[in-house]
């Protein structure tokens, strides 16, 4: 497994609180990594500090095998790069067919005109019921997207960030408002991504991680505090003081 990511050394600071302290940390590829932690621990400013929509005020964040910083890089850069990321509401288009918004998100070069002219071909087709598939909406090709469930909803943005192929999949806090069922089904999708790219997932729900049965980091004042397996850094006194004894 190569290093896909390397955090080297960054930190960030809002009006004089700092967020992100020297903090170094790496994921492969293919990985499957969950992200926990106290709120203000830094998890969401990582995933920000990663996709470019903040900058740190010092380090640098290696990229792929030539290690390109992408702290000198634009946010859509950064996604053409290949990372995806999925926030905790998700952002689908409601007024549309679950296809349409598989359709629309597939990693094509379209410029501003070929968009407008632009319809699936038998290959998109292919791609679109095997995404389908593998989030588990096959069924629900035609269905209106707002008609959907909110775990459906996370399972389709999983999707149209699946729909285009990146190396690196954010995702921030799956499990929340989802059903025992959803969860399960969350675990398992991410799990199945995670094979052929490196998946990271912040979340506080601990028996979901316990699903996801993968190496564990824990942040604490924008630092890494444990790293691990997750019965090892449950087992940790520093996490068990600053996060799991609350």
């Amino acid at each position: 497994m190569s290093t896909l990511l390397e955090v080297d050394g960054i930190s960030v600071t809002f009006d004089g609180f700092r967020a992100i302290n020297n903090l170094s940390l790496s994921i492969g590829e293919p990985e499957l990594r969950a992200v926990i932690g106290p709120n203000g621990a830094g998890k969401t400013t990582f995933m920000d500090i990663v996709t470019g929509k903040t900058r740190p005020d010092s380090g640098r964040v290696l990229w792929g095998e030539r290690s390109v910083d992408l702290v000198r890089m634009s946010e859509s850069q950064i996604a053409n790069a290949g990372v995806g990321r999925k926030f905790q509401k998700p952002t689908v288009f409601e007024a549309q067919s679950v296809r349409s918004n598989l359709s629309m998100a597939l990693k094509n070069k379209r410029g501003p005109l070929s968009v407008l002219r632009w319809s699936p071909t038998p290959d998109d087709e292919g791609r679109i019921q095997a995404l389908a598939e593998e989030i588990g909406l096959s069924a629900r090709l035609g269905h209106r997207a707002g008609d959907l469930s909110h775990g459906q909803k996370q399972w389709l943005e999983i999707g149209m960030l699946l729909a285009q192929d990146p190396r690196l999949l954010l995702v921030d806090e799956p499990a929340a408002g989802m059903t025992p069922a959803e969860r399960e089904h969350t675990t398992d999708l991410l799990k199945r991504a995670a094979r052929t790219r490196a998946v990271m997932v912040i979340e506080h729900d601990m028996e979901f991680i316990r699903r996801l049965d993968c190496r564990v980091t824990v942040l604490h004042e924008g630092t890494v505090l444990a790293e691990g397996s997750l019965d090892h850094v449950t087992k940790n006194q520093q996490v068990i003081d600053v996060y799991l004894g609350r």
